[in-house]
């Protein structure tokens, strides 16, 4: 008796049927297909002007963002000029270098604004950023 429930345990583990665990693979495939889609990198959209001089920064720096409707933003957020000269004491005071990244279409009389707040304050570098061509 006891070979045959052995037998019994051994033919009931032979027709373990597979095809739900299937579908719940296909379900989670689709499913994290779906999400990662819409994963947005959240940040604020300037186009870069063209430079062929342009070279890397290695190191870290103070990102000054300038819209094309000539909005200041530093960290994603949106300052006046008032903050950002508040802003820039603290960063001079830290000896951090900055990084002005305007939008092609953007004044240059506010860029001129945010470079001359810059030296005001007493940053040591400013750098603009640009988009290196390839000509």
């Amino acid at each position: 008796m006891r070979l045959k429930r052995h037998l019994k345990l051994e033919k009931t583990l032979r027709t373990i049927d597979i095809a739900p665990l299937i579908d719940v693979v296909f379900l989670l495939l689709i499913f994290f297909m779906l999400t990662s889609s819409f994963i947005f990198q959240p940040g604020i959209r300037v186009n870069l002007p063209r430079a062929i001089t342009s070279e890397m920064l290695s190191e870290d720096n103070a990102v000054i963002s300038i819209t094309a409707e000539n909005l200041i933003y530093y960290k994603q957020k949106l300052v006046t000029i008032k903050e950002l000269s508040s802003l820039l004491k603290g960063i001079a005071a830290a000896r951090l270098p900055v990084l002005i990244k305007s939008d092609r279409k953007a004044s240059l009389g506010r860029i001129v604004i945010v470079w001359d707040i810059c030296r005001q304050e007493g940053v040591q570098q400013v750098n603009i950023a640009t988009t290196q061509t390839t000509d």
